[in-house]
């Protein structure tokens, strides 16, 4: 019996393909746009999310705090004139001042 290239290529032509089709299928699981690396890359953002959002979040709240703290009919004296002597530069005779550096915010 002599070598048919014809009959050769017909049996080995569907696996080849199939075996092609699964390989490509496997690496786009794991290493495609939804594969499993960029899913733990996506896990990894989202955690650094919520912490910068659960930051930003008590940032507001203190915040909120200061605010609720000089509303109202009984303002705190005590951070109305802290902030008071902030905004205008000036302190009191008896108090003790600690100079901070100019890149560092005091509020």
């Amino acid at each position: 019996m002599a070598f048919q290239p014809l009959r050769w290529l017909r049996a080995v032509a569907p696996p080849l393909f199939f075996l092609g089709v699964a390989a490509w299928a496997g690496w786009s699981a794991t290493q495609g746009d939804r594969g499993t690396n960029a899913y733990a890359a996506r896990q990894e953002m989202l955690a650094k999310v919520e912490s910068d959002n659960a930051r930003a979040q008590a940032e507001l709240q203190r915040w909120r705090n200061r605010v609720v703290a000089l509303r109202g009919n009984n303002p705190n004296l005590d951070l109305l004139d802290e902030r008071g002597r902030s905004m205008l530069h000036l302190a009191d005779p008896t108090d003790i001042v600690v100079p901070y550096p100019e890149t560092r915010k005091l509020y």
